[in-house]
């Protein structure tokens, strides 16, 4: 009698079908990558406007992530996880693959390896054998589709935020801020349909709604002006890091100018010199625009990844709200879209928290995913990945003290990190990030002194704290606003402790992590000194990164607290009331509404003092620009000395005129021969010189420009030179 091999032969069939079936799937895509690579090559080739710029970012920023997520084999993500994954292992492939081609072929002794066709060459190549790869293991990656079925209305609103973004930043300097206003009103008004409506707003359309938010409140922000706006902060250092990069086609690892530390900090960053450099070479873009569009687009898919980190904890729907209130805070689109090095590494800070707390990974992706994340962290931002590591360190002995061994932080991951991090900060740009480290660590030590004395904490500390007055009745109201936010953070902290949220299966790293986030935000008020090494409000934005739940879980203990039982309903409209108020404020909608004092450039410039829209805000002008553009053609700076007030040498001619060291205008100044002095709009719309905290009437400093001839004048900006 033969046996029966009919249940057998069932399942070999179903094997081979299978097998057929993925290698099918497999090849097309090995073919699907060799034809974008065609279209890759010809479009640079041919220069082809609009195609090489809008198919080579998209190329460049998902396909070489999107193959590492096929081989990883991390086939449980939804869609917008995978877009994450891939766009977070396509920035770290370019700055690596970057470093390698700028290294080797220096090396070799070719002197500009960082040009178009090295890059295309390299870059292609290391895509073209991952498809391989992906087609020689021969499995296909599913993942979850996203379902589009039954759109409604909202879901078709939302996707004419970023529209709305676009053509009101546009709209507002020739007929008004109309648009802009319009488009801040819809934002609220979708959020809080989104948040009471399951029906009109389906959880599964939330990640959608959120990156569309995302791009549309920093569109509204960045593209306000052509030229970059810097919000008082770093990004003139890093545009001049980037141009001397992109003009030599190479980064040098040594700081060009030894003397000064924050601009080798600032060099040691690939984020800011290599990134930019590949983006601009291979889709010959004007750099502005990198600064201005692509890498804020990169950074709108940090609130996503929060939001997927945050709805494992407090649920799809609280999650969504805690976003809103993540992006509300007006860092996020102003001081943040100034600071390009600290965009990018927001994403791989959040990637690395939402690899650690996913419970997705098996443990060799979750150490291969991790040990890439933070490589791309420390060589984005030295200030994120410090703080990262103190997050990592103090948790892992947060459980060594506990006694609860954690299964997603490990010795040897910390030991990973810490190792990477001082190997980078002092082998490169001769230390300069480690020497600031001991630097701010000494300072910090030495205000320890004044530890009584509250004004050291710093005037953000205090404000909110809500120790300074506000100057009227609507930063009042702003105020009252936020302090709501603050105290349902601290109530829904306490809120987690009383319930024991570390014991509950799968919280503890994610409770862990909070609370080092209170306690940070503690210190920050407590240790003198310590809020202004990175900003204070810079450090509550990073901080909001779980912090934000926190609000929302305050909400909860209220309503419960008030009506001796939870009602999600008054959870919402309590918390919709307080962050759309929130973000009607932070936006600066209501001042603009109400024509008081406002620090919106998108809302409020055409209507701004000159000295805030010019000095705290860092606005630049078409003059202003011209004029420093001109200096640049017709100024041999090798032979001639370069005079301005302190704003126009930080912002305008550091930016635009390439020139790094400027002589300030002051009191004692006196113009050497053929040295020229530039005058920018500022300077004409008050009639003052600024210093640095002290400023000038232009008639206190005549002397200077008694011998001087008028060689250019715009209207706006004025150019001095000393001929005699």
């Amino acid at each position: 009698m033969e046996p029966d091999i009919s249940y057998d032969t069932n399942i070999k069939g179903r094997y081979s079908m299978n097998r057929i079936k993925i290698k099918h799937k497999s090849t097309n895509f090995l073919l699907i990558t060799l034809l974008l690579q065609c279209v890759t090559y010809l479009t640079a080739f041919f220069d082809v406007p609009t195609a090489r710029q809008i198919f080579g970012f998209v190329y460049f920023t998902f396909l070489p992530g999107f193959i590492f997520v096929k081989l990883l084999k991390l086939d449980k993500f939804e869609i917008f996880e995978t877009i994450l994954f891939s766009v977070g292992f396509s920035i770290a492939f370019l700055m690596f693959a970057g470093l390698i081609v700028n290294e080797s072929l220096f090396l070799l002794g070719y002197p500009r390896p960082l040009s178009i066709w090295p890059l295309m060459i390299v870059l292609n190549t290391l895509i073209l054998i991952g498809g391989l790869l992906v087609y020689i293991r021969d499995r296909g990656v599913e993942v979850v589709k996203f379902n589009v079925s039954k759109t409604s209305p909202l879901y078709l609103l939302f996707l004419t935020l970023p529209l709305l973004s676009i053509v009101g930043a546009m709209w507002v300097n020739v007929y008004g801020n109309i648009i802009l206003l319009l488009l801040i009103i819809s934002v609220v008004s979708l959020f809080a349909v989104g948040v009471f409506s399951r029906r009109i707003l389906p959880p599964r359309f939330y990640s959608l709604a959120v990156i569309l938010i995302a791009i549309a409140i920093l569109y509204h922000s960045s593209l306000i002006s052509k030229h970059i706006v810097t919000f008082g902060s770093d990004i003139p250092v890093e545009y001049f890091a980037f141009k001397l990069t992109q003009n030599n086609a190479h980064w040098s690892s040594t700081n060009p100018f030894p003397g000064d530390i924050g601009y080798g900090r600032t060099n040691a960053m690939l984020s800011v010199t290599i990134l930019p450099t590949i983006y601009s070479t291979v889709l010959n873009i004007d750099s502005i625009w990198i600064f201005k569009a692509l890498i804020p687009f990169i950074f709108s898919l940090v609130p996503l990844v929060l939001y997927y980190t945050w709805k494992g904890h407090v649920g799809e729907k609280y999650a969504f709200i805690s976003v809103f209130l993540f992006i509300a805070q007006a860092t996020f689109y102003t001081e943040m879209l100034a600071l390009t090095r600290q965009m990018v590494a927001e994403l791989f800070f959040a990637l690395l928290f939402l690899v650690i707390l996913n419970k997705k990974f098996g443990s060799s992706n979750k150490i291969i995913c991790f040990t890439i994340f933070s490589f791309a962290l420390v060589v984005s931002h030295y200030a994120l990945a410090e703080i990262f590591s103190i997050f990592i360190f103090v948790a892992l002995i947060s459980f060594v003290v506990l006694r609860r061994p954690s299964r997603n932080i490990s010795v040897g991951m910390v030991v990973l990190f810490f190792v990477v991090m001082f190997a980078w900060y002092i082998y490169t740009s001769n230390s300069s990030v480690f020497d600031s480290l001991l630097f701010y660590g000494d300072y910090v030590s030495r205000q320890l002194s004044d530890f009584f004395n509250p004004a050291s904490r710093g005037e953000t500390v205090l404000r909110g704290l809500g120790l300074e007055g506000p100057p009227s009745v609507w930063n009042m109201i702003s105020r009252i606003f936020a302090y709501i936010t603050e105290a349902l953070i601290v109530i829904g902290y306490f809120g987690l402790v009383k319930k024991r949220a570390w014991r509950q299966s799968g919280n503890g790293e994610h409770f862990v992590f909070t609370s080092i986030s209170m306690a940070f935000l503690a210190a920050l008020i407590i240790v003198p000194g310590l809020a202004t090494t990175f900003n204070m409000t810079r450090f509550y934005h990073v901080l909001l990164f779980f912090l934000a739940p926190l609000c929302i879980v305050g909400g909860e203990e209220l309503v419960q607290f008030v009506f001796r039982r939870e009602k999600e309903l008054f959870v919402s409209v309590l918390l919709v009331i307080v962050l759309g108020a929130y973000f009607l404020f932070q936006t600066g909608f209501v001042y603009e509404v109400t024509k008081s004092e406002s620090w919106s450039v998108s809302l409020s410039k055409n209507r701004m003092d000159a000295l805030r829209l010019y000095n705290d805000l860092g606005y630049v002008d078409v003059f202003s620009v011209s004029g420093v553009q001109w200096m640049s053609k017709n100024v041999d700076y090798g032979k001639s000395s370069a005079y301005a007030d302190i704003v126009s040498a930080d912002n305008v001619l550091r930016i635009y005129g390439g020139v790094f060291y400027i002589d300030v205008l002051s009191n004692v100044t006196n113009v050497a021969y053929n040295g020229v002095v530039y005058l920018s709009a500022l300077n004409i719309a008050s009639g003052k010189m600024y210093g640095m905290g002290l400023s000038w009437n232009y008639s206190d400093l005549s002397f200077i420009f008694d011998d001087l001839s008028l060689v250019y004048d715009n209207g706006q900006c004025i150019v001095y030179q000393k001929n005699r």
